[in-house]
């Protein structure tokens, strides 16, 4: 189980500092521009889930490794010929930061399961997944995504939900269920430029 789970923050981790570095680029940030948005919104999640939940220091600071490859992943995304066609309306964008919304939404569920309170468990696992991209936002000037742009936290909410009704019969599956429902809402979502109604 618990290699299950690293693997998966892994792969949240790469897919956030591609979404930070794309959303730097776009900006015309320069390479450490790039570096830092990229690893705030990789770990910036997990930072704000592990000292909400009393882990101090975080373990994205703690263990190196999400760090270092979101720092490696930055890098590749800023070659110039690795961006040629990079646009933050693209479905390979919306496919990336969604994955990395999938993966850190069911972290912080699994963080919160020994809290065994319902509402903190979801609450942290949506938290978790936006807080990265909230603070990349806010780093680049714009308004946060999650209150703007189809519905984001409405589907990490709905994952989330998802990964807690089946986590009793199958923790794995439940894993995968989630980040699936998350990933294919935020798809259709951009596709079908569904919206949260506004004011």
């Amino acid at each position: 189980m618990s290699e299950v789970f690293y693997v998966m923050e892994l792969i949240g981790t790469i897919a956030f500092a591609m979404s930070g570095a794309f959303v730097a680029i776009e900006q015309k940030m320069d390479i450490l521009g790039v570096i830092i948005l990229g690893i705030t919104t990789s770990i910036g999640g997990g930072i704000i889930r592990d000292i909400l939940i009393g882990i101090v220091p975080p373990s994205g600071l703690v263990n190196p490794v999400y760090s270092v490859i979101a720092i490696i992943v930055s890098v590749i995304v800023f070659i110039p010929k690795n961006r040629k066609h990079i646009n933050l309306d693209s479905k390979f964008f919306v496919f990336v930061d969604a994955v990395g919304l999938g993966v850190f939404t069911v972290s912080g569920c699994i963080k919160a399961l020994p809290f065994d309170n319902i509402l903190f468990q979801l609450f942290l696992g949506v938290l978790t997944g936006v807080g990265g991209g909230v603070l990349r936002d806010v780093f680049a000037a714009q308004k946060p995504m999650i209150f703007v742009r189809h519905f984001y936290a409405l589907a990490s909410l709905i994952g989330a939900a998802v990964f807690m009704v089946l986590q009793n019969q199958n923790q794995v599956i439940a894993m995968i269920a989630g980040v699936v429902t998350i990933t294919v809402l935020r798809m259709l979502a951009a596709t079908y430029k569904w919206h949260l109604p506004k004011a």
